[in-house]
């Protein structure tokens, strides 16, 4: 049964994510044209990304009933997230500093 929502599972994240790359095009088009650096939007597409594909992970770990694995997997994105989430706190921070 594990097997069968697995396949069924990897099945739609592969759809899903032919269907993402329309997203993905509308969002840079949009970022060009308010003229936002695109590291930026690169960087919260990778956030989104990885927030994403841990939830799917860890539902995973959750119905093969490894529960510890789950939580490990959530709290490793977690720290990847925060990791990657630093260029844009500097430059929030930059930009207040530059207000005052």
């Amino acid at each position: 049964a594990v097997l069968i929502i697995l396949a069924a599972s990897i099945i739609i994240l592969l759809y899903m994510i032919t269907q993402l790359g329309q997203i993905v095009s509308f969002i840079n088009s949009i970022a060009a044209k308010a003229n936002i650096d695109i590291v930026y939007i690169e960087i919260i597409l990778k956030i989104l990304a990885i927030a994403y594909l841990a939830s799917f992970c860890s539902e995973i770990c959750k119905d093969a009933g490894a529960g510890s694995l789950a939580s490990k997997v959530e709290f490793s994105a977690k720290i990847m997230i925060l990791v990657l989430a630093i260029p844009i706190l500097m430059a929030v921070l930059n930009s207040i500093l530059q207000i005052l």
